[in-house]
């Protein structure tokens, strides 16, 4: 079955799949992930407000974002952006952002509606006498939050918002469709040059399984962790 198949293509290319395709995956990954965890906490914060219209307006956000294919979001953007960026600029033609700048902020705002929900559920898991402590030693609200709320909601919640990056690294892929080169974009392009497209596509999915694969057991085990000093 697999006499026909070539895949010394992968060992001509390696430094092309990795050195350029994975680097900008994992980049646009990291720079997302960060992102969208501190523009989540903030959609977070607003929903447990108490002050008027901020609830409303960041669950419509959160609603909004998680009832959109990500594929679409992404068209959106890089077709919106440029003109959302000259009206704001008040520029005579669209402003030239990138495919990259443009893939970033999608995924960095499409992001922050799922992580935002996942920090609402760890500050929520926050007993209340915690709260009522910190306003108890003189603390306004901001830095009760900033120095006992949020270091341990976001300690409880590392496992899960770290398994969302996971999910967000998979996603990456769809860049492709903006013809960037990511891992996914660089494996199409060498099958298409090269006429192995069983082979690298093959190879890509077995990358993409292995380390989607390793870091859910590492989040696993650092559950595990969290579970025991909790």
């Amino acid at each position: 079955m697999f006499s026909n198949f070539d895949f010394s293509v992968i060992l001509n290319s390696w430094r092309y799949l990795f050195f350029d395709g994975m680097a900008f995956t994992l980049t646009l990954t990291a720079l997302a992930a960060v992102g969208g965890v501190v523009l989540g906490t903030l959609i977070a914060m607003m929903r447990l407000s108490g002050l008027p219209v901020l609830p409303q307006v960041a669950k419509a956000y959160v609603n909004f974002m998680r009832s959109l294919p990500l594929v679409l979001v992404i068209f959106w953007f890089y077709f919106l952006v440029p003109y959302i960026g000259q009206w704001i600029i008040g520029a005579e033609r669209p402003i030239q952002v990138g495919a990259f700048s443009s893939s970033l902020i999608t995924f960095t705002l499409f992001e922050a509606a799922y992580f935002s929900e996942i920090m609402r559920a760890g500050i929520q898991s926050i007993p209340k006498g915690q709260s009522a402590a910190a306003s108890a030693l003189g603390l306004t609200y901001w830095q009760s939050m900033g120095n006992v709320i949020l270091p341990q909601a976001f300690r409880n919640m590392l496992p899960v918002l770290l398994t969302q990056t996971i999910v967000l690294f998979q996603d990456t892929s769809l860049v492709y469709v903006l013809s960037i080169t990511d891992f996914l974009g660089a494996a199409s392009k060498v099958a298409q040059r090269d006429g192995r497209l069983v082979e690298m596509y093959l190879f890509a999915a077995v990358v993409y399984f292995a380390v989607c694969f390793i870091a859910s057991l590492l989040v696993r085990r650092l559950q595990r962790r969290v579970a025991i000093i909790r």
